[in-house]
């Protein structure tokens, strides 16, 4: 008994015990999902937290921009409290981070930050510079630096009713759960700034971790200038990502967005790489490169990006330039604008820089680009070669050169003169400039330097190649005298260049010439190709320090912290390679005589295309032809010069093109002139579908200004109608489809920019209200406004500063500008987003603006009453001016801004050179005045409208005045 009652005892201890330790289990486990549960809602009020700052922040400086902008408009000098130029503070200009289709950055912006930084002169110098100066300068950067970044303090000083409800609106905005939550490091030009990047449904947000240390000793001035400490984008507005290398790590991603920037985040690792694309819009890295748009191809190597896309054999026939393919390479390799560790690499093409004229059909003023740029002296690429063979430490490979062809300062050092780049290299250099001596004062001097001494083997940046104002020094900075006592200001340019647009323009010249264009594919093997490592770089005398290389070094398998930021530290000063594109050597590039020979066609030879005047084609009506547009385009469903006479009969005219044999169809074949009349006109039938019969204000004069027609020649748009609308027309039925009101008063002239896929575009109307609207014409539902259906549209921009009627305007998307000029008053240059930017003032005489266009390559012509025609740069420099006894009705720019046709009453039609307004040709005169003008899409017809009602056709070839054709063909 006693037995049983133990074992039973024993059982029940056991149970109980077992039970016992389930339960602490259970409460442990208990335990630990209450804890976690807490941890993810800590995190989620974290993030929600971070959101709602983040939020905060982005709607302060919003706000702040918006106060700033309307007091821009309100005291600028055309503005309703503009002051005399006497009383206005000085204004400062700085690059914008806007890019145009070929990633040049060319528009200055006006900078709230700017001084003369008369506190960093050397000491040397700093005895000639005022006192006050000193202390003008300390306190405007201080104040303006505080306008900007938005302290902490006053960020308490918000009571809470403004918090909560701030809160409550962010809450609602959220676009739904975080998707995905990372640390990553904003990488800027001159700073890496740590933070924390959240995806949710639709939108990107960084949101920085201003507690951290190293941002607190970070420049306030630098960061002035860091775009997207909080940064908030829209998935709608992404265009490309690419995979990027930070420090020589594939850990980074850079992002561009419709507003034409690029931002670049790094990540631990390059799994959260992937996550992170994975997140993202499908877009690929674009759709210039003839890529898919793919996550794939975002995470895709910069080698398979290269063998994947198209441009190499664009390239080798012809179809891009030069400078776009190299900007290609540099862009697929990693290199970007965001880390001046990594910038755009452009080679020196010219080594003559002495001679009073330069001849570019010289041979020996070109430099061999099959040598790296250390191994062009014999002398010093004997030292260098004979460094490598003696070299002897085990620790460190050997190498040719210690440093390297691209880094972070020499990138400062090219771009000294030009804000941002100025207090970049101030905050590198400890506030000071260099000693004049070490300046980057004069492109012969610096060319030298790269010849002779053994630690420059430096090569060039883009803007050598489009960026006239690196040269100059506008801002009057302090910096200094050299030893010879030469003082340094502008940098100093070749004889053979009479300003820094001529500079710019040879050099870009040269780099586009035969002789550049036969060896560049050496000098990409050297950078980007087979010689960039291993035996053969050895071989090309093109090896550099081993920390430049990728794959050298793998920093996250480096434990001490010391180390790590020691090799970090060296990899940052010491530059670094590309990534290597191809293994093989490059391809060379078709001769320009063998691509001119290809495309001809049989016609070209025949006596009808040596004939300056191909056709001319008469209307039945006698009413001046007043608007001519030529959307000839191989794609288009329907190609056709589209003409509107003065009493508003517009005729669809199709295009044959010049050979007359290039469709498919017998009945086309047959028909050998480039353009057949509307048969709705020729025939005299059905008139009434092709007349605009709504009436127009009575002052209104019909001209060229007063319609747009869009790129698939489907729709007219016209102004000038008494109701203060501007109407959209179908082409094809002659019905109305659309009334745009806007304006205050009648609208004087309408303008579009370049279209994009899908026929997407900008409209922009000026009026006699003295303002212009900026509209969004949607491609795919043919309307004016992005969402369809809605009564009233609103404008995306509204642009003032003119004082009088709008009477002439042009809109460049690629560039976000827009152009204008009134009926009394200089031309205005404003951004498209509203701000006016520059004032375009030509010489006495050239008071009434009536023509303008620019073009993309950053040149403004204005025609003037009285026959004054001006050029200007888009960042407002006068560059030229002419008198033309003609009273000029309609004025052309060729695609590449190089040339100027202009026609008027004359009759006769002209050609200029841009660069020197040197007339180069004339067509035999009309019997009557030319009243509009148009160009084919491969530029080889120019079609005018004649005030006798008929259309002539020029024909055209503008290779023939360049000068590669001029002395070889």
């Amino acid at each position: 008994m006693k037995d049983h009652l133990v074992r039973v005892a024993n059982e029940a201890e056991f149970i109980l015990s077992r039970q016992r330790a389930e339960d602490i289990h259970k409460h442990a486990e208990f335990e630990s999902q209450c804890a976690q549960y807490a941890a993810e809602k800590r995190d989620e009020e974290k993030m929600c937290d971070h959101l709602i700052r983040a939020a905060k922040y982005r709607d302060h400086v919003t706000s702040t921009q918006l106060i700033q902008k309307i007091v821009n408009i309100l005291t600028d000098k055309h503005g309703a409290w503009g002051c005399s130029a006497f009383s206005r503070p000085r204004e400062f200009w700085r690059l914008d981070y806007w890019e145009d289709d070929l990633r040049r950055r060319r528009r200055f912006i006006r900078n709230p930050f700017g001084s003369t930084h008369s506190e960093a002169t050397l000491k040397a110098a700093a005895e000639h510079a005022p006192e006050e100066d000193v202390l003008k300068g300390k306190q405007s950067i201080r104040g303006s630096v505080l306008g900007k970044q938005n302290s902490e303090s006053e960020l308490l000083l918000e009571d809470d009713d403004t918090l909560s409800s701030l809160e409550e609106k962010e809450l609602e905005n959220l676009t739904g759960p975080v998707n995905l939550s990372t640390s990553a490091q904003l990488v800027a030009p001159a700073v890496v700034v740590k933070g924390t990047l959240s995806i949710t449904a639709l939108e990107l947000y960084f949101e920085v971790d201003d507690e951290d240390p190293s941002f607190k000793d970070i420049d306030p001035k630098i960061l002035a200038y860091t775009e997207g400490l909080h940064g908030k984008w829209q998935f709608t507005e992404i265009r490309a990502i690419f995979s990027r290398r930070y420090l020589l790590q594939n850990t980074a991603l850079e992002v561009f967005m419709a507003n034409r920037t690029g931002i670049m985040f790094n990540f631990p690792d390059a799994a959260t790489v992937k996550k992170v694309v994975h997140c993202l819009p499908r877009v690929g890295v674009g759709t210039n490169f003839g890529l898919p748009q793919t996550r794939r191809i975002s995470l895709a190597s910069p080698k398979q990006l290269y063998k994947a896309a198209n441009m190499t054999q664009r390239w080798q026939r012809r179809e891009i330039s030069n400078f776009e393919y190299l900007m290609f390479l540099n862009t697929i390799s990693g290199r970007t604008f965001n880390d001046l560790n990594q910038y755009p690499v452009f080679p020196w093409v010219i080594t003559n820089y002495d001679s009073e004229d330069l001849d570019l059909t010289l041979p020996s003023n070109y430099r061999d680009l099959s040598k790296p740029i250390g191994a062009l002296n014999p002398k010093r690429a004997a030292f260098f070669s004979e460094r490598f063979e003696s070299w002897e430490d085990d620790q460190v490979p050997k190498f040719h050169y210690g440093t390297h062809y691209s880094t972070s300062s020499f990138t400062q050092m090219w771009l000294l003169r030009t804000e941002p780049f100025t207090t970049f290299f101030l905050n590198f250099q400890g506030g000071k400039f260099d000693h004049a001596d070490r300046t980057f004062s004069s492109v012969s001097r610096a060319w030298r330097n790269c010849q002779r001494d053994t630690s420059d083997v430096k090569e060039l940046i883009p803007e050598f190649y489009y960026l006239p104002e690196m040269f100059v020094n506008s801002n009057n900075y302090n910096l200094g005298v050299m030893d010879d006592g030469t003082v340094v200001s502008d940098v100093e340019l070749p004889p053979w260049a009479k300003s820094p647009e001529d500079f710019v323009r040879i050099n870009r010249l040269a780099l586009e010439s035969e002789f550049v264009s036969c060896q560049l594919h050496q000098w990409i093997d050297l950078i980007f190709g087979y010689k960039q490592q291993g035996p053969e770089a050895i071989r090309a005398l093109n090896v550099f320090y081993y920390l430049t290389y990728e794959g050298a070094v793998n920093l996250s398998s480096i434990s001490d912290p010391m180390l790590r930021e020691a090799v970090e530290s060296q990899i940052r000063s010491f530059g670094q390679t590309p990534c290597q594109l191809l293994i093989e050597p490059h391809m060379p590039r078709s001769s320009a005589m063998q691509v001119y020979l290809l495309l001809q066609t049989p016609l070209m030879f025949t006596e009808q295309m040596q004939q300056d005047v191909i056709m001319v084609l008469k209307f039945p009506s006698n009413s001046p032809v007043t608007h001519v547009a030529a959307n000839t385009q191989s794609g288009l469903t329907n190609p056709a010069v589209i003409t509107v006479t003065a009493n508003r009969l517009f005729a669809v005219n199709k295009w044959h093109g010049l050979t007359g044999h290039q469709s498919s169809s017998v009945q086309d074949q047959q028909y050998q002139l480039p353009v057949e009349i509307d048969p709705l006109i020729a025939n005299n039938v059905g008139t009434h579908r092709r007349q605009i019969s709504d009436l127009l204000d009575q002052s209104i004069q019909v001209n060229a200004q007063c319609f747009v027609i869009t790129a698939d020649n489907r729709f007219i748009l016209l102004c000038g109608f008494w109701d203060k609308s501007f109407r959209v027309y179908s082409t094809d039925t002659g019905k109305l489809t659309q009334i745009v009101f806007g304006h205050l008063d009648v609208v004087t002239c309408l303008a579009r920019s370049e279209s994009y896929i899908g026929g997407d575009c900008y409209v922009l109307s000026g009026s006699r209200d003295a303002t212009l609207l900026l509209w969004y014409w949607n491609g795919k539902h043919s309307s004016i406004g992005e969402n369809p259906g809605t009564e009233f549209v609103t404008p995306r921009a509204i642009l003032t500063g003119h004082d009088c009627e709008v009477t002439c305007a042009s809109v460049c998307a690629e560039l976000g500008l827009v152009i204008s000029g009134c009926r009394e008053g200089p031309c205005l240059v404003h951004s498209m987003n509203g701000d006016l930017l520059r004032t375009l003032e030509g010489p006495d005489g050239c008071v009434r603006p009536r023509l303008v266009m620019s073009s993309t390559e950053g040149h403004c012509v204005i025609y003037y009453d009285k026959g004054h025609f001006c050029v200007f740069s888009i960042n407002g420099k006068l560059l030229g001016h002419m008198e033309v006894e003609d009273n000029i009705k309609a004025m052309l720019l060729s695609k590449d801004g190089q040339y100027l046709l202009s026609g008027g009453d004359s009759g006769v039609l002209s050609l200029w050179q841009i660069h020197d307004l040197k007339q180069l040709f004339t067509y035999p005169g009309c019997d009557a005045g030319i009243r509009s003008m148009a160009m084919s899409h491969d530029q080889r017809c120019i079609i005018t409208g004649m005030a006798s009602g008929s259309i002539v056709l020029f024909y055209n070839d503008f290779n023939r005045w360049h000068h590669e054709y001029q002395t070889r063909y």
